[in-house]
C-alpha cells in the first residue's frame, strides 16, 4: 500500500475513534501544511477545513496557502490574526522576541480549536518528526494539535511523498519558516539544513554516527535534549 493510502486511513481511523466528523488543518504556505491537507482531503472527502490565518505573514504564505486550496477544492477560512496579536500586545507588558513571535502560533492554535470544537473536528497537526525530535515546534502552538499525520517522517520523507502526491514544486522547494519574524527561516535557526538534520537522526537511531561530523551531532543530541519537556506529558505531582 502507498504511504499516502496508509497515512489517509489512519486519519480516517483516528476520526472516527474519536467519534468526530471531520479535520481542521491550518494552511501555512508550506510543505508540511499541504501534504497534511492533500491527505485529510483524501481521508476526510468534503469533511475538512483548511485555516489560513495570517499574523503579520508574508504574503506569500497567503498565496501558497490559497493556492494549495484552490488545488484541492478545500473549503477554507481566512482569519487575519493581525488587531488579536496588537490587541495583545497592548495589554502586555514588554518581552524578549522570542516571546513576542510565539504568541503567533499560540493564537493560531486557539483559532483552529475554536472551529474543531464548533464543527466537532480533530485538530490535525503538521509537525514532522525531524522537527518534533529536536523540538522545532512552539509548546501549545503549532504543537498543540490532537493528530499528527507526519510525525514519524522525517522532513525529507514528507518532501518525497509531497511529490507523489503532486504538490506545486514552488511549495516544495520554498525555504521552510515558521514565519515568526520577517526572513526567519527554520534552517537558519536550527543551524543545520534538514537534509543534513535528517542524516544525523537516523545515524544516531542507527548508533552509527562515527562518519558525522562530532559537532553537528552534538547539536542534534543538545537540542533533543533540551527540548525533552516538549515532548513529554505534563508531569503530575503523585499522592503515594
Amino acid at each position: 500500500m502507498r504511504l499516502e493510502d496508509r497515512v489517509s486511513n489512519w486519519i480516517r481511523e483516528k476520526v472516527q475513534e474519536a467519534g468526530a466528523e471531520g479535520v481542521v488543518v491550518g494552511l501555512s504556505g508550506g510543505v508540511d501544511s499541504s501534504v497534511v491537507a492533500c491527505l485529510a482531503r483524501m481521508a476526510m472527502k468534503d469533511k475538512v477545513l483548511g485555516l489560513i490565518m495570517p499574523c503579520y505573514s508574508e504574503s506569500l504564505d497567503e498565496h501558497y496557502a490559497g493556492l494549495m486550496a484552490k488545488k484541492l477544492s478545500m473549503r477554507t477560512e481566512h482569519i487575519v490574526l493581525d488587531p488579536v496579536y496588537d490587541r495583545f500586545l497592548e495589554i502586555l507588558p514588554s518581552a524578549e522576541k522570542l516571546a513576542l513571535a510565539n504568541l503567533k502560533p499560540r493564537l493560531r492554535m486557539t483559532t483552529l480549536y475554536y472551529f474543531a470544537n464548533d464543527l466537532n473536528y480533530l485538530v490535525a497537526g503538521t509537525g514532522n518528526k525531524s522537527e518534533i525530535l529536536i523540538g522545532y515546534f512552539t509548546k501549545y502552538g503549532d504543537g498543540g494539535c490532537d493528530i499528527l499525520p507526519l510525525g514519524d517522517l522525517l522532513k525529507t520523507q514528507v518532501r518525497e511523498l509531497a511529490v507523489s502526491l503532486g504538490i506545486p514544486e514552488e511549495i516544495i522547494k520554498r525555504k521552510p519558516s515558521a514565519g515568526l519574524w520577517k526572513e526567519q527561516t527554520d534552517e537558519g535557526e536550527i543551524g543545520l539544513s534538514y537534509s543534513d538534520l535528517d542524516r544525523i537522526i537516523l545515524a544516531i537511531e542507527s548508533g552509527k554516527t562515527d562518519s558525522l561530523p562530532p559537532r553537528m551531532v552534538a547539536r542534534v543530541k543538545e537540542l533533543k535534549k533540551k527540548s525533552e519537556h516538549k515532548r513529554s506529558p505534563v508531569p503530575v505531582f503523585k499522592l503515594d
